[in-house]
């Protein structure tokens, strides 16, 4: 008669092919795991502690798992019971934050914690910072809150507390000081961050052998899921825990390695496998998730990487469809094709909500957005906000609804102290109480106002006069510079994008203009007040009515790093040339491309059965139309695997000259533009406003011709020729 745990023991294994398997019954060593996309890595993971414990090698409270998102805990442990009748409760399943801080509650005097040591999260943090700097009277204009927040975290998941820091001139001289002086107040305050829990836990194991040995000797198994993902610090936690006789089981992929931004290093897989002497390295290539076209196209475009261990994925699910490639004129055309196809695949029973949407930056879901929109096609904004509904966004439109009616109150209470100027809680309080008095808008009472407030007035009248006779892309453009957002949001730790969507609010300006949105064009009397107010009512009416609600069937848009870990029956990747995928940053930054080149490879994967990419001959961006070239990934597939839907010839120009790019061609004016155009390139002329300058660039025909001037003491400017009334000097 069979060893009931032997007969158990066999039924975790039925199922399991010949590299899962060999995985989940490796002997006592430390052993790396290379998981594809779609390979099962969450089965291999969570079977090995269940054989593990069913086996007797260990119990359930002698070995730790690490993961990296409380949801993927609960999973395992959920899967853990359903395998085997034990109890989960009390095993060291989590994630390193949470694992660090069951450890730190246990030994919190030894740790320098009070036993009731509270967690700053994120938000709380800043906070926390933003009091610190008032009370040091630190110029938050040179040290953003945010900015600091981020040398903070990034120190610390380093490892690096303040004294270890190098500081290379005053700027990072004092960056070290505050430092120095958050680690105090925290202290103080009996708080920690989570970077801190992580830091915190490693130095008390390091200094503490007593406390070193217990978890050494407890935890003989440790493994990790997503390992390519950990930072330095979380690499070196797990060594210190490891020592050096107990088996550390990683499981990751470095094709999948994407957070390089966040402190991620794919390096850590290397150096696991010089510093345990790994012998064991199983490879799982089999996918189970995508047919082999698209996995042959993902395998492709991997391949010219030159730093990664190597896999090559495969699938016994057949060749499936050929993927498809498709050329667009413009973005508005690629749109267009995008939202054809969805219909398309709808109408054949296709639910939306197995069709992803995918793109290389948030910037760009702005005019796919518009296009789903106009479609009456429901969709969600999967891990964030839909584009009109992003915080910099509302706060740009503020703003211009300040520009269009001084009145509005609701604006201007959001942004009077945004970015900070100083006007505090019993400022505003002050305000509005005199408001309610004299029975008038908040922008009446604060024209009455000294002080930082008259500064905030005099700031708004500036912009209201310059934005006078320009176009609507010239006062998005003017009222996210001058308003200080821009100046504000480079500062901040997630700057980058945030400043992309605010350029894109200029692009989705000059497409409102150049679009017949509501026939506005075609209003008699029409001003570019008159303008203004339906744009403004445009980004009000796409804001608030067709993200989908959760249940509902919609359309998945996400950018590509949110989609890690997902898939769908149906993919796009939209917005694939040269500077947007690859992006043109990657070309700076120390193997900037070959994560870009993982990006992709992540993108692709997500893809079951149908996958289309799609690029376009021209793009609008930053409110000017630039010529691309596809992307270097599109010909990284063999072309036995794509289907080309169509191949267009190069677009007619449409007047727009490219001063962007290096690698992008530029657009040939038409003789009847040239012909429109009262002033030469190079011209000197005069404006009443701005004073001399030179004519650099033209764009737009008809009404909507605009030129470009640089004038000797306001710089660059474009403006709208029916109402610059420039002089020849």
């Amino acid at each position: 008669m069979d060893n009931p745990s032997t007969t158990d023991s066999n039924q975790l294994l039925e199922g399991l092919n010949n590299k899962q398997l060999e995985a989940v019954t490796l002997p006592h060593q430390s052993s790396l795991i290379l998981a594809g996309a779609g390979s099962g890595k969450t089965r291999v993971l969570t079977t090995r502690i269940a054989w593990l414990i069913q086996t007797g090698q260990i119990s359930p409270m002698g070995l730790m798992a690490v993961t990296f998102t409380n949801k993927a805990a609960k999973e395992m442990l959920t899967r853990l019971t359903a395998m085997m009748p034990i109890n989960t409760r009390g095993m060291w399943v989590g994630t390193f934050h949470g694992l660090c801080n069951r450890l730190l509650r246990a030994h919190h005097r030894e740790a320098g914690l009070p036993s009731t040591f509270q967690i700053l999260d994120t938000a709380d943090q800043l906070s926390s910072i933003k009091r610190l700097l008032k009370l040091l009277n630190v110029d938050d204009e040179k040290f953003a809150p945010k900015q600091v927040q981020g040398y903070i975290n990034s120190c610390k998941e380093e490892g690096l507390r303040a004294d270890k820091v190098d500081a290379y001139d005053a700027h990072s001289q004092r960056l070290r000081e505050i430092y120095e002086e958050y680690d105090k107040q925290c202290n103080r305050e009996g708080v920690a961050d989570f970077a801190e829990l992580l830091l915190r836990c490693y130095e008390l194991l390091e200094r503490d052998a007593h406390i070193r040995n217990h978890y050494q000797s407890r935890f003989k198994y440790i493994l990790v899921d997503e390992f390519q993902d950990t930072n330095r610090l979380q690499y070196l936690w797990l060594k210190m825990l490891a020592g050096k006789d107990n088996c550390l089981f990683a499981v990751g992929d470095d094709d999948q390695s994407i957070y390089g931004f966040r402190g991620a290093r794919v390096g850590n897989m290397r150096d696991f496998e010089n510093d345990f002497n790994v012998q064991n390295i199983v490879k799982l290539e089999e996918n189970y998730r995508s047919h082999s076209n698209i996995l042959d196209a993902a395998n492709a475009i991997i391949s010219h990487n030159k730093n990664r261990l190597g896999k090559n994925l495969w699938t016994a699910a057949g060749q499936g469809e050929p993927v498809r490639i498709y050329e667009a004129y413009n973005d508005q055309d690629e749109a267009s094709f995008i939202v054809d196809e969805i219909k398309m695949l709808h109408a054949e029973g296709t639910n939306l909500s197995e069709i992803a949407l995918l793109y290389r930056s948030n910037a760009q879901s702005r005019i796919l957005e518009h296009a789903l929109f106009s479609a009456n096609l429901p969709y969600r904004v999967y891990g964030g906000l839909r584009f009109f509904e992003r915080a910099e966004i509302k706060h740009a439109l503020a703003y211009m609804r300040l520009v269009a009616n001084a009145n509005d109150d609701t604006a201007l209470l959001r942004v009077i102290n945004f970015p900070a100027r100083g006007i505090g809680a019993r400022s505003l309080e002050n305000l509005q109480e005199t408001a309610r008095q004299q029975d008038c808008s908040l922008w009446a009472a604060a024209c009455q106002a000294t002080g930082k407030i008259a500064n905030f007035v005099n700031l708004i009248r500036e912009m209201t006069d310059q934005a006078y006779g320009v176009s609507l892309s010239e006062v998005a453009e003017l009222v996210t510079t001058v308003s200080g957002l821009k100046l504000h949001y480079q500062n901040a730790k997630d700057g980058e994008d945030r400043i992309a969507n605010l350029e894109e609010l200029v692009t989705a300006a000059v497409a409102f203009t150049n679009q017949d949105f509501g026939n506005h064009n075609n209003v008699d009397g029409d001003t570019e007040e008159d303008l203004l107010t339906q744009f403004l009512t445009h980004a009000s009416l796409e804001a608030g009515e067709h993200q989908a609600d959760v249940g509902y069937d919609a359309l998945q848009l996400m950018t590509v790093h949110a989609a890690k870990g997902l898939e769908f029956k149906t993919v796009f990747i939209s917005g694939l040339e040269e500077g947007l995928c690859p992006h043109e940053q990657s070309m700076y930054e120390n193997n900037g491309l070959e994560e870009e080149r993982r990006l992709m490879y992540v993108a692709v994967t997500r893809a079951r059965q149908r996958l289309y990419l799609s690029y376009a001959q021209s793009r609008m961006l930053h409110g000017k139309v630039r010529y691309g070239i596809a992307s270097r990934f599109l010909d990284e597939i063999p072309e036995e695997l794509i289907k080309r839907i169509n191949s267009k010839p190069a677009a007619k120009s449409n007047g727009y000259q490219n001063t962007e790019m290096p690698h992008v061609m530029t657009g040939h004016k038409s003789k009847a533009q040239k012909d429109a155009m009262p002033w030469k390139v190079g011209q000197s002329v005069s404006h009443a406003k701005f004073g001399n300058g030179v004519v650099v660039s033209y764009e737009g025909a008809a009404n909507d011709m605009r030129v470009q001037v640089n004038f000797s003491s306001e710089g660059l400017k474009w403006l709208a020729l029916e109402f610059a009334k420039l002089t020849s000097i």
